[in-house]
């Protein structure tokens, strides 16, 4: 019996194509970037495995061949997939959820540290070889121990930020559409609206998923309500902020810091960025550690299994 035809985007860990090509006639790509002809190669496949970079809009998806009947992206976000196109065209979608919410968490915590602690700085002053050594009044920076953290979105990845954050004896706050139950809530304060809750962030974690709904959530006015000198970490979607905005905020000081990981139209960032030393900026790194990769291999893999037996698996999007 023929394997069924699986369509891989782009180039994953090696553990992880190993394990499609034992299931499927796997079509790998060697290319870390996305692929030209997704159309041309996806003819005849029955399964694609595409990545956050790789956007399927409603054009694309309409393209697609009939033979697609599963959409897996290995990602938990899936805002670059039209789904409703997806699934008028009664096409499922698998994402990875779960298995990497402590490695993104853990990057959210970075960018606070190093944002507040001037690490980029640093870092350059090293490597450019212009450091003189100690000095008292050297790169003062703001710690992070005993302050307000405020997290906007407590999803899995938020709440394991908040649970690294209280290791550092930080006050909690979160900002999501509904309340927690007090199980997973764990003494963090939950605010329903902008007003109470942007003041009281003297640190803040965007940790919400993309689309619409989110789009642009931290403009120039909830900027103007953040406490001065507050220090803003994005490891969740590029689109959740308003570049022009955090841009000037950081100009002008209102926004001590920021610390980067994910940008609008990636990897085309605002080049304004590039211009300031008081942001981090990391290359879209928040899962990336090897166990984290293999495991959202393994994860949107199942998926895509379940999904061509006939099965529903727990991580179908739609």
């Amino acid at each position: 019996m023929a394997k069924p035809v699986l369509l891989v985007t782009r180039r994953l860990p090696a553990s992880i194509e190993a394990l499609a090509e034992q299931a499927y006639d796997a079509r790998l790509t060697a290319s870390d970037v996305a692929i030209p002809d997704l159309l041309a190669r996806a003819q005849g496949a029955d399964a694609i495995l595409c990545c956050p970079g790789d956007v399927l809009d409603a054009k694309t998806i309409a393209a697609l061949p009939a033979s697609v009947k599963v959409i897996g992206t290995f990602s938990v976000g899936h805002d670059h997939i039209d789904v409703a196109a997806a699934t008028a065209r009664g096409i499922k979608l698998c994402n990875t959820p779960d298995v990497l919410s402590v490695a993104t968490a853990e990057c959210a915590m970075l960018l606070l540290m190093a944002a507040a602690r001037r690490v980029g700085e640093g870092e350059r002053l090293v490597r450019s070889g212009s450091w003189a050594g100690w000095a008292p009044t050297q790169l003062l920076g703001i710690g992070i121990s005993g302050r307000r953290l405020g997290i906007f979105g407590m999803g899995r990845i938020g709440r394991e930020t908040a649970r690294m954050a209280r290791g550092f004896g930080m006050e909690l706050h979160y900002r999501d559409v509904t309340r927690l139950p007090a199980e997973l809530e764990q003494g963090a304060i939950f605010h329903d609206n902008d007003d109470s809750f942007l003041p009281l962030c003297q640190l803040l974690s965007l940790n919400a998923p993309g689309g619409e709904g989110t789009a642009h959530w931290l403009n120039r006015d909830r900027i103007a309500k953040l406490p001065f000198g507050a220090i803003v970490a994005n490891a969740a979607r590029g689109t959740l902020v308003d570049d022009e905005a955090l841009i000037a905020a950081l100009r002008s000081g209102h926004v001590a810091a920021a610390g980067l990981d994910v940008y609008s139209n990636e990897p085309r960032l605002n080049p304004e960025y590039l211009t300031l030393e008081n942001v981090v900026l990391l290359p879209h790194l928040g899962s990336a550690t090897t166990e984290t990769r293999d495991a959202m291999g393994r994860v949107v893999l199942s998926g895509i299994d379940a999904v061509l037996a006939g099965e529903t698996p727990s991580n179908v999007v739609a």
